[in-house]
């Protein structure tokens, strides 16, 4: 079995880039509020710490997230902690391909898992996972991998497989 964690460099370049916008901010938001008396500087310091709380919270489950990978199957740990479990027999494939990002021409990697109707039953984006983690996943699992060649874009990545996505990347939207 082994043990796939995400990317531990993208909590740092996350957190340090916030951390630099919002100090400024409660400081001068502190220093706003200090003519209108310490109850309300009291409750900008208690903003600040139930902000720099749940932070923390985020970066605790983002440490936990993980995905052990086995010639039995996938155990996800998810962000929010929910336990996710495919067993190998309802695995038909890896689906490896390359969506571009926004409105502009660069990329990113993804890797779907499939089950025989189709349906994502486990995914990893370029942005969390490494190349040496996806690299690892059909061969540990010992299924076939179909790598696209050609980037699409999430527009044509619904057109021709909806069922990939998560709801609420637009599968099983109709326009009319």
């Amino acid at each position: 079995m082994h043990t796939l964690r995400p990317r531990r460099t993208l909590a740092r370049s996350i957190g340090l880039p916030v951390l630099a916008l919002a100090l400024p901010l409660l400081v001068t938001l502190g220093w706003v509020l200090r003519p209108l008396g310490p109850v309300a500087v009291a409750g900008a310091v208690l903003a600040a710490t139930a902000l720099g709380a749940l932070s923390f919270a985020a970066w605790i489950r983002y440490q936990r997230t993980e995905a052990a990978v086995s010639p039995h199957g996938i155990v996800e740990r998810g962000f929010f902690g929910r336990i996710h479990s495919v067993a190998r027999r309802d695995i038909a494939g890896v689906l490896r391909l390359e969506t571009y990002r926004g409105d502009t021409l660069e990329t990113v990697k993804q890797l779907f898992v499939v089950d025989r109707d189709g349906r994502c039953v486990f995914r990893m984006r370029g942005t969390f996972w490494d190349d040496a983690s996806m690299d690892l996943v059909s061969r540990i699992l010992g299924v076939d991998e179909v790598v696209r060649a050609e980037p699409v874009t999430m527009s044509e990545l619904r057109a021709t497989d909806p069922k990939l996505l998560y709801w609420f990347e637009g599968r099983g939207l109709r326009r009319r």
